[in-house]
C-alpha cells in the first residue's frame, strides 16, 4: 500500500471518501514512507506515536462507517508547520525559548484544516521563529534535501517542502513572509503558492492588516494546491484582514480548466539582481515552455523601485514589535541574525515606518498599472541552488556579496511586496541533480487562474514527477 503516498492528495482524498482505501490503510502507508525517510531529512518533528496516528486513522474510518458528514481532507494525514499553534501538539517555533511549549489553542488555519477531516501527526520544522530561509534550529536540528541530503531543503517552510517531496504527507500547510513558501517549494521540486494578501486567514496575528506575512498551501501539483487553498481561504470574523473570497471556486479541479491567452512578462532577474549560472540556465529554458503552451511572451520589467527598503524596514518593525520583550531574559538563546534583526527594528522611527508605508503606496499602484498591460510576471524563484546545509546562508551570488541573512532572496521578498500571488513550480534541475523552480506571479486576487496556468505548465515540463530517491 505503499504506492498510496505518491498519489495525488485529490485523488488519494476521493480513495478514502468512496472507501476503495481506508484512513487507516493511508496512515500505514505513509507512517512507513516516514520510518524511511525521516531520519535522511528530519522534515516531521514533534511527532506522534505510530499508535496514535493509527488511533486517529480508526477513529476516522468509524465516522466514515457511521455516515457522518466528510471533509474534502477526510483521512488524509498532515504536520503542521511549527509556527502554527495547534493544540495539543508541540509549538516550539524552532526556539529554545520555547523547547518545551505546547499548542493549547488552533490557529484559524490549523482549525479548518482539521475540520475538513486532516488528521494531525506531528509538526513540520522550521528555522528559529521562520526567520531565514534555511531550516535549522537548536530544538529539531537541521532539515536536509531529500535530493542531496548534503543540501538545504529551504525555509521556513523547509519541513514541509521535504516532507511533501518524500511522499511523507500529501498535503502540507506553510506560511510566507519574505519566501518562506516558495523557497522551499523550489528547493524541494514541489509546488507552493503565496496567496493574495487576505485571501486565507492569519489569525491569531497581531498585525492583521499589515498585509505582509501570509498562510498558504504546498503540494506535489498545482491541482493539489488549488485542492488545499479551497480549505484554507475564505474569510474569518477572528482576522479582520482576511476578505471575502469563493473557497469552492479556488479549490475546484484544474484538470477542466479552459486554456486562455496569458500575456507573460518574462523578466527572470527582475532588471539585475544576481543568479547562480546554473540556476540562470534552468529559467531561461522555461521561455519556451511558455510559448509551447500558448503564452504572448515579452521581455518586461516591472517597476520595483524601493522594494528592498520597504521589505527591510517593514520586517524589522515588525520582528523588533513581536520578539523584543525576549530579548532581555532570552537574548542568549536567540540566534544573532535575530537579535540585530530586533535591534535594527527597535531603531525605525514613526516617521521613517510612515515613509516606508507611503513608498509602499506608490510601489502597489505600479504593480497594479503593470497588471493591466500583463497577466502574469515570470522570473527566478530563488537566485541560487540549494546550497549546503551547513552554511547559515550564502554569502555570495554569482561572485556578489550579500549583506545580511536574507539577501541572496530578494527574488522572493521584492515580489512580497507587490501582495500579488506568487508561486514556485518545479522548472528543471541543475547538472548535479538539485531542484529548480520557476517563480510566477498574477494579478492581485487572480490566484485561481494563476493555478490554472500553472497546471498547463505541469502539462509541458514534467520536472515535478521526478521523486528523490534514498541513497544505497
Amino acid at each position: 500500500m505503499s504506492d498510496l503516498c505518491d498519489l495525488s492528495a485529490r485523488a488519494l482524498a476521493t480513495l478514502v471518501r468512496d472507501r476503495q482505501a481506508s484512513a487507516l490503510e493511508v496512515m500505514d502507508a505513509h507512517l512507513s514512507r516516514i520510518e524511511r525517510w525521516n531520519p535522511e531529512v528530519n522534515a516531521i518533528v514533534g511527532m506522534l506515536a505510530p499508535d496514535a496516528c493509527r488511533a486517529l486513522a480508526r477513529q476516522a474510518d468509524a465516522r466514515a462507517a457511521r455516515g457522518e458528514p466528510l471533509g474534502p481532507l477526510h483521512g488524509l494525514p498532515i504536520a503542521f508547520k511549527d509556527l502554527q499553534e495547534a493544540a495539543g501538539l508541540p509549538f516550539t517555533r524552532g526556539s529554545p525559548i520555547y523547547r518545551d511549549a505546547v499548542g493549547q489553542a488552533d490557529s484559524v488555519v490549523v482549525e479548518r484544516l482539521r475540520r475538513a477531516g486532516a488528521l494531525a501527526i506531528g509538526k513540520t520544522n522550521v528555522p528559529e521563529f521562520g526567520l531565514g530561509s534555511h531550516t535549522y534550529n537548536p530544538v529539531w536540528g537541521t532539515t536536509r534535501n531529500p535530493y542531496d541530503l548534503r543540501a538545504s531543503a529551504g525555509g521556513s517552510s523547509g519541513g514541509a517542502g521535504a516532507a511533501l517531496a518524500t511522499g511523507m504527507l500529501p498535503i502540507a500547510d506553510g506560511s510566507d513572509l519574505g519566501g518562506s513558501l516558495r523557497n522551499p517549494a523550489n528547493f524541494n521540486n514541489v509546488v507552493a503558492l503565496r496567496p493574495s494578501v487576505g485571501l486565507v486567514p492569519t489569525a491569531p496575528d497581531p498585525f492583521p492588516r499589515l498585509g505582509f506575512g501570509v498562510n498558504g498551501p504546498l503540494g506535489r501539483s498545482a491541482d493539489d494546491v488549488a485542492f488545499l487553498l479551497g480549505v484554507m481561504a475564505g474569510a474569518d470574523s477572528r482576522d479582520p484582514g482576511c476578505e471575502p473570497s469563493d473557497p469552492a471556486t479556488l479549490g475546484a479541479s484544474l484538470t477542466g480548466a479552459a486554456p486562455a491567452p496569458i500575456r507573460v512578462a518574462w523578466s527572470p532577474d527582475l532588471d539585475g539582481l544576481p543568479l547562480d549560472p546554473a540556476v540562470r540556465r534552468v529559467i531561461d529554458a522555461q521561455r519556451q515552455v511558455l510559448i509551447a503552451i500558448g503564452c504572448e511572451v515579452e521581455d518586461a520589467v516591472l517597476d520595483l523601485a524601493g522594494a528592498d527598503e520597504i521589505f527591510l524596514t517593514i520586517r524589522r518593525w515588525r520582528s523588533a514589535a513581536v520578539y523584543a520583550p525576549l530579548l532581555g531574559a532570552h537574548r542568549a538563546q536567540m540566534k544573532p541574525e535575530l537579535i540585530e534583526e530586533v535591534e535594527r527594528g527597535q531603531r525605525v522611527s514613526g516617521a521613517e515606518l510612515a515613509a516606508t508605508l507611503t513608498a509602499h503606496t506608490g510601489l502597489l499602484t505600479r504593480v497594479a498599472r503593470f497588471f493591466e498591460r500583463f497577466d502574469v510576471l515570470a522570473c527566478a524563484v530563488n537566485q541560487v541552488p540549494p546550497f549546503d546545509a551547513a552554511l547559515d546562508w550564502p554569502k555570495a551570488v554569482d561572485g556578489v556579496a550579500m549583506g545580511h541573512y536574507i539577501a541572496w532572496m530578494k527574488s522572493t521578498y521584492w515580489i512580497t511586496t507587490t501582495f500579488a500571488p506568487a508561486l514556485s513550480v518545479p522548472a528543471g534541475f541543475t547538472d548535479s541533480g538539485l531542484p529548480v523552480g520557476l517563480q510566477l506571479v498574477g494579478r492581485p486576487r487572480g490566484d485561481r487562474a494563476l493555478l490554472e496556468l500553472t497546471h498547463r505548465f505541469e502539462q509541458e515540463n514534467h520536472s515535478g514527477r521526478r521523486r528523490p530517491q534514498l541513497p544505497g
